[in-house]
């Protein structure tokens, strides 16, 4: 049993007082067999609410892009490299070339003419196009168009490379789970062809052809799917339903997130769910002179401007951002947008794996929780 003066010496040491040669002692035992009380770091494991290491960040396109260009003119893309990519290298996170402790992004920028060569991996990823056509991504042979405002998608361990078919450069953003694949030791990684195994560059891929139709599923295809079929969810698409949720507002339907807000979740056809297991990609439109609710989740995020002008509040930070700006949204942190124009926003997030561990948990200001 402990007797008094032994917990009396316990909590000195826990405050940072004089601990005995006994407890100096054990505490040299337990490092020496790599071992690590609880007691001595409670607050360090068991924290009151999440505490990311990553810290609220912004990227501005237009520093990313010339920096990318600079490297389009002296990094070659090819076997080795494998592809131009400069990741969002979070300032919080000890120079790890991540965004945030689960969420790898990055401009991707490929010169005119030029071909990234066919590789896969185990992570996923996806590509986001502000600006710019001409690339195509080919996809386990599937030749799929990339063009502004367009969402596509490279599921773990697709066999994949690039194709820059005009005479001008074109750059876009990359997302994957490579953070969480590291921390979870899941990755791996194979070199495929030295260029790409189909250069045509038809419209539509043919996983739209099979599965891009609004409700319509192949019967061919019946079974779940892990990760979407769909190759491309195109801006078009993404534009009507923005554009529809805010009109039926007008006419006084319930269709959007709150008022002034339209938001849009790309899904997984086959099952209803989000377009990949690791990784949850959305859309929001916000009219000019809208804001949000202050909003907490638990959960990383990035936000990418699409078009127009506002400012994002997230903790104590608040920038004005415009076409391109990337913002990584920690944990926890409490984040708004504010409309000065019309703003239209991409979002991804973890999401998904928070969701399927069960804990998620969201507290917007001013409602119940």
């Amino acid at each position: 049993m402990t007797d008094h003066n032994t917990m009396n010496d316990v909590e000195n040491a826990m405050e940072g007082g004089e601990q005995s040669p006994e407890l100096t002692q054990l505490y040299a035992d337990f490092e020496a067999k790599n071992l690590s009380p609880l007691w001595t770091q409670l607050g360090e494991v068991m924290t009151d609410v999440p505490r990311s290491k990553a810290v609220p960040f912004v990227w501005r396109w237009n520093e990313l892009l010339p920096l990318a260009a600079r490297s389009g003119d002296l990094v070659p893309v090819g076997r080795g490299g494998e592809r131009r990519a400069i990741a969002l290298a979070n300032p919080g996170l000890n120079g790890h070339p991540y965004a945030t402790p689960t969420i790898w992004a990055a401009i991707q920028y490929l010169g005119p003419h030029e071909t990234a060569p066919e590789h896969r991996h185990a992570q996923n990823a996806f590509r986001f196009v502000v600006e710019g056509e001409g690339v195509w991504t080919v996809v386990n042979g599937d030749p799929v168009a990339m063009r502004r405002g367009d969402f596509l998608l490279t599921p773990g361990w697709n066999f994949h490379g690039h194709h820059n078919q005009t005479d001008q450069p074109m750059a876009w953003v990359d997302g994957l789970d490579v953070p969480l694949a590291d921390h979870l030791d899941v990755g791996f990684f194979e070199y495929g062809t030295e260029r790409v195994t189909d250069y045509s560059t038809p419209s539509v891929s043919r996983a739209e052809r099979l599965w891009a139709n609004p409700g319509i599923r192949p019967l061919s295809g019946l079974d779940s799917h892990v990760n979407s079929p769909i190759a491309a969810y195109r801006w078009e698409y993404t534009d009507r339903a923005l554009r529809e949720q805010l009109l039926l507002e007008e006419e006084g339907f319930p269709a959007t997130v709150e008022q002034g807000h339209a938001g849009i979740r790309f899904t997984n056809p086959t099952n209803g769910g989000d377009v990949m297991s690791t990784l949850r990609a959305e859309f929001h439109r916000l009219r000019a002179g809208a804001q949000t609710p202050s909003r907490r989740e638990v959960g990383s995020s990035v936000w990418q401007v699409f078009e127009g002008r506002g400012e994002m509040v997230v903790a104590d930070h608040t920038w004005l951002l415009e076409k391109g700006d990337l913002v990584v949204v920690p944990s926890w942190e409490p984040w708004e947008l504010r409309a000065e124009t019309e703003l239209d926003l991409f979002r991804f997030s973890d999401a998904p794996v928070i969701e399927r561990l069960n804990f998620d948990r969201t507290y917007v200001a001013g409602r119940e929780r």
